[in-house]
C-alpha cells in the first residue's frame, strides 16, 4: 500500500492536480484499497491508474520518461555491449545488467541511479542465484516467452536475448499504456523486433496477471518451455503459480515482495521456486 500511495502521490504532483481533482482522486484510492483483498496489487493499480487517466485526461501518465529513459538506456547499450562481449561471461554480465535495468522505474522511485545500480550490481552477489540452471533451461528450451516490464530497461533485455542466442524468443509487453511499462511502440523504438517476436499481453493491468490476458498471449505463454520474467509487477502477477517454468528476474524494491522472496530490499534475484 506505501508504494501505491507514493507513486500516485508523486503524479499528482507531477502533473499539477488540483485539489479537487485530488480530493476526488483520494477517495477513489481509499474505496479502491478497501478492496485490496478481493485483487490482486497489480489489478489495484490498475485500477487507480485508469481513474488518474479519467480525473486528469492523461492517457499516458509517464509518456515523456519512457521516451528519456529508452533514450538513456540506448546510449548505455552502445558503450557496454563491447564490455559484454570481452568479459569472462557474457551471458552472466548480460544478465545481471537486465536485472539493474529494473531500478529504471518511475512508478515505484522517479530517483534511481541506474549507472550506480549497474555498477553495484556487476560488483554484487544475487541474493538468490539460480541463473546456471537459467542458463541450462535456455540451452534446452524449444520456445521462451520473456516477460518485458519497464520501458528503458527493456534495453537491456534486448542484450540478454542476444547473449542467448536462441531461435525462439517472444517479448511480452503490456496491452495499453499503464504506469512506465513498456508498450509495442517502446519496443519498437528499441529494436526488439530485431532479436524477438514481439507481442502484447492484451491487458492494462502493470503486470502479467493471467486471467486478465489475451488468447494470443495465452497460447504463446501455455506453449512455452521456459518463460523469463522481469520485474517485480510481474512477480506480484505471477508468484502464485506453482510453474517450474518461471524464473524471476528482478531488482527487489518494495519491502513487500522482499518479504515475500525473503530477501533485503534492494537485492537483486534471479529466483525459480522449484529449486
Amino acid at each position: 500500500m506505501d508504494c501505491q500511495f507514493k507513486t500516485f502521490e508523486k503524479l499528482l504532483n507531477t502533473h499539477n492536480v488540483n485539489y479537487n481533482k485530488r480530493q476526488e482522486f483520494f477517495g477513489f484510492y481509499n474505496l479502491t484499497m478497501g478492496r485490496k483483498y478481493n485483487l490482486t496489487m497489480p489489478e489495484i493499480h490498475s485500477e487507480l491508474n485508469d481513474e488518474f487517466c479519467r480525473i486528469t485526461g492523461i492517457t499516458d501518465i509517464y509518456l515523456d520518461e519512457k521516451r528519456i529513459s529508452n533514450e538513456v538506456a540506448l546510449d548505455l547499450y552502445d558503450e557496454l555491449k563491447p564490455e559484454v562481449l570481452i568479459s569472462s561471461d557474457p551471458f552472466n554480465m548480460a544478465l545481471r545488467l537486465s536485472i539493474a535495468g529494473n531500478i529504471m522505474d518511475y512508478g515505484v522511485a522517479a530517483d534511481f541511479d541506474i549507472h550506480k545500480t549497474i555498477n553495484k550490481v556487476l560488483n554484487t552477489d544475487f541474493a538468490i542465484d539460480h541463473s546456471i540452471l537459467l542458463k541450462q533451461k535456455i540451452q534446452q528450451a524449444r520456445k521462451i516467452v520473456y516477460l518485458g516490464d519497464n520501458a528503458g530497461e527493456i534495453v537491456f533485455d534486448k542484450m540478454l536475448i542476444e547473449l542467448m542466442i536462441h531461435p525462439n524468443v517472444t517479448f511480452v509487453v503490456r496491452g495499453s499504456a499503464v504506469l512506465n511499462d513498456a508498450t509495442r511502440e517502446d519496443a519498437s523504438s528499441v529494436g526488439m523486433e530485431v532479436v524477438a517476436d514481439v507481442i502484447d499481453n492484451g491487458s492494462k493491468v502493470p503486470s502479467t496477471v493471467l486471467s486478465t490476458c489475451s488468447p494470443e498471449f495465452l497460447k504463446n505463454y501455455n506453449e512455452a518451455d521456459l518463460i523469463i520474467s522481469k520485474g517485480q509487477g510481474n512477480f506480484e502477477g505471477l508468484m502464485d503459480e506453482n510453474d517450474p517454468r518461471i524464473f524471476f528476474l528482478l531488482t527487489v524494491k518494495c519491502d513487500v515482495v522482499a518479504e515475500r522472496i525473503g530477501v533485503e530490499k534492494g537485492s537483486f534475484v534471479v529466483f525459480n521456486k522449484t529449486v
